[in-house]
């Protein structure tokens, strides 16, 4: 029929850009939904809305391949041999030598395949859709392209759809993108460039669950077309090679058997035709030849030489699934890390602030809110620099994040919430200035949440007779939002040249490896109808910028420098700005050049797979 999906290039591809209006039309559907009838043609073209294994091996041919390649061969033709020539304790024990490595090795690679059933089990059984305008609970199997699914909080969405409703919705994506903030999601058309598919806010995946709001979408793709089904995807097409030492152990037994059988064929013919020994005898003398050059040990030698590799690696607080991962990693040419927690302490510490033209430091590390905030040598605190408390005030109630203090044998102050909220908590308490309170002067009304897209968090406090929103986020974005600026209490317009400073005080900090937020605000207008960041996040008042920094681990440098020396090339995978991620890798020593790679997940995208 003309419209299918089925007949289309690429609706995945360029639906988010479709207008609304237009993406019932696109996928052949309507408001009402599909017709049952419509909805089996295309369940029958399509097929179920699943995650499929790739048709592999019977269970039972996997199991008997431990025990038939060529070594485990030899192996067993060894003690049938050995059993031939009268020796049946060392058959006995070189069969029990294949038994045991082969259960092994079985189990081992048993364990190792069960990552795509755990996908599976993520994906959620039943779905509710409008088909034939009437709302109904399908098997999540029966979702179609062109399916019309209904979305509220709790939910967990069942396949790949583009948003045509959308009411205060945000999604939890985080088993496809590692971010746990949940997703601002809208139904209008998205024509930026530069965003990669899970950043689409019209769009929403399988696998992912709704964390607040409502919404109707059209389902654009289902099973293993699905963002979640490329990943199961990758999961069964990565094919085992054989690690050098397995390889290797090939060229050995082909090279022993060769020898062995030569060996024997050689002694055979010497014992019957020059020791006059019968053929019967010659025969069992010969197998005894062959036997003696069975390597009968070489098995349990490698695997329990790899299975004490495992252990010491454990002792490392390293983990190592398969056996022969461990003789590999001395073949390690790149190793890729995630920074935060794994290269750096995981314990935001505000290093700086710019508030107003002036560039101060924070003293103090961790947690403990003791520590000064000094202007050059001049201590500071907020009761008495009206910007810095305006800043700090800000800071402080644009956060969900909690500290708390020792408790019992625990002699550190811990967080409860995001660290980077924590860390601004940590700040205004070195200022003098008390959180709390400032959250029951100013009660909030409501929060936007951060977003990847936004890259802002706002929340919306009751002062006096009206409400003013506090802004967090990234300085740039946040920046470009502002129109004015406080100093010395008062506001004024921001004109160029002071965001060319402002923008030069970025760029220092993140060269310095700092962590860079930017803090706005802004009195809203009492008729304002709506509360969406459109509406909040615009006519800002910028207040100043927060730097801080996630110190790194004292061990790291030196595993960097070895790393090196091996001949290993360390990449960093981080979300942080480009400055501030080469400055870390600078300060441990993963770049030394002067112009190093920085490649951000929209370039990603574009890349080929070569």
């Amino acid at each position: 029929m003309p419209g299918h999906p089925a007949d289309s290039a690429d609706p995945h591809g360029s639906i988010h850009t479709t207008p609304v209006e237009e993406v019932y039309r696109s996928l052949a559907t309507g408001p009402g939904g599909l017709l049952p009838d419509e909805a089996e043609r295309r369940l029958r073209s399509f097929g179920p809305n699943a995650i499929f294994e790739i048709r592999r091996a019977p269970l039972i041919l996997k199991f008997l391949a431990n025990f038939t390649h060529l070594m485990a061969v030899l192996l067993w033709i060894g003690g049938a041999v050995a059993f031939a020539a009268q020796m049946p304790q060392l058959g006995v024990a070189i069969w029990m030598v294949n038994v045991i490595n082969g259960a092994f090795s079985f189990w081992q690679e048993y364990k190792a395949e069960r990552a795509t059933e755990a996908l599976r089990r993520m994906l959620p059984s039943f779905a509710r859709v409008v088909r034939g305008n009437e709302e109904q609970r399908i098997a999540a199997e029966a979702l179609v392209p062109g399916d019309v699914m209904l979305l509220a909080e709790g939910d967990h969405i069942s396949a790949d759809a583009r948003l045509v409703e959308a009411a205060e919705l945000r999604v939890d994506q985080s088993t496809l993108t590692g971010e746990s903030h949940p997703v601002r999601k809208t139904a209008e058309a998205v024509l930026q460039s530069g965003l990669t598919r899970v950043e689409l806010p019209n769009l929403v995946f399988a696998g992912t669950s709704v964390a607040a709001g409502t919404g109707r979408a059209v389902v654009v793709a289902t099973g293993m077309r699905t963002e979640f089904g490329k990943i199961a995807g990758l999961t069964q097409t990565l094919r085992d090679e054989l690690s050098p030492l397995q390889q290797e152990m090939v060229q050995v037994t082909r090279m022993v058997t060769l020898i062995a059988v030569a060996t024997g064929a050689l002694f055979f013919v010497l014992a019957v035709a020059l020791a006059g020994i019968d053929l019967a005898e010659g025969f069992i003398f010969a197998m005894g030849m062959i036997v003696a050059f069975v390597p009968e040990g070489l098995l349990p030698t490698v695997t329990l030489s790899l299975a004490m590799g495992v252990q010491r690696m454990a002792r490392r607080n390293a983990l190592v699934k398969r056996l022969s991962a461990v003789e590999t990693l001395g073949c390690t040419s790149v190793i890729c890390t995630d920074k935060t927690g794994t290269l750096t302490q995981n314990e935001m510490t505000v290093r700086a602030i710019w508030v107003a033209g002036r560039r101060m430091s924070v003293t103090g590390v961790g947690y403990d809110p003791s520590g000064e905030i000094l202007d050059g040598s001049r201590l500071v605190v907020a009761a008495e620099d009206a910007d810095l408390l305006r800043m700090l005030a800000a800071a402080a109630l644009c956060s969900n994040a909690r500290l708390l203090p020792p408790n019992g044998g625990d002699s550190r102050w811990t967080v409860l919430g995001d660290l980077t909220e924590a860390a601004l908590l940590v700040a205004a308490r070195k200022a003098g200035l008390d959180p709390a309170a400032e959250a029951r002067r100013l009660p909030r009304q409501r929060e936007v949440p951060f977003e990847s897209r936004r890259k802002r968090m706002s929340t919306v406090h009751r002062t006096g007779t009206h409400s003013v929103a506090f802004v967090k986020g990234a300085p740039r974005e946040t920046l470009a939002l502002c129109t004015s600026k406080v100093q010395n209490g008062t506001e004024r317009p921001l004109d160029d040249g002071e965001r060319r400073q402002i923008e030069e005080a970025i760029d220092d900090y993140a060269r310095e490896g700092l962590r860079v937020l930017a803090v706005a605000e802004r009195r809203l207008p009492p008729d304002l109808a709506t509360h969406t960041p459109e509406a909040i996040e615009q006519d800002l008042t910028f207040l100043g910028l927060v730097a801080m920094m996630d110190p790194p681990r004292a061990e790291v440098a030196d595993a960097v420098a070895k790393c090196h020396r091996a001949g290993i090339r360390i990449i960093m995978i981080t979300g942080d700005y480009g400055l501030t991620a080469e400055s870390i890798a600078r300060r441990i020593g993963i770049i030394r050049a002067a112009a190093p790679r920085i490649v951000s997940g929209s370039d990603l995208d574009s890349m080929d797979d070569r």
